[in-house]
């Protein structure tokens, strides 16, 4: 696969699953040349972006990283999602995020 069609095709994942946090009412900063995106959280009401991942792999069964781990001043209030995956993962994360709303405090 060349360059243009990975271009094409990670274009593709991400523009897919950004419409799947848009459709679950989330933040976000739109990617511009990475398969990974941070999403807001401090609409929830957590303290901690590692209790909301916690929560977010427990009850939703959706895993993500603590935003806090790519920032040195501590800042909790973002959580990062890796979407290139298959089509069916993506579809399949799509449908959990649905119930994100769950984790509101």
């Amino acid at each position: 696969m060349g360059y243009a069609a990975l271009q094409k095709h990670y274009t593709a994942m991400r523009d897919r699953f950004l419409n799947c946090l848009s459709d679950a009412g989330l933040k976000f900063f739109t990617p511009q040349g990475t398969y990974f995106v941070m999403v807001d959280i401090s609409e929830f009401g957590y303290e901690s972006d590692y209790d909301f991942c916690i929560d977010l792999a427990q009850k939703v069964k959706l895993g993500a990283v603590p935003g806090s781990s790519f920032f040195k001043d501590g800042c909790s209030r973002y959580i990062r999602f890796h979407f290139a995956k298959k089509d069916d993962v993506l579809k399949e994360a799509c449908e959990k995020l649905k119930k994100i709303k769950l984790l509101q405090k």
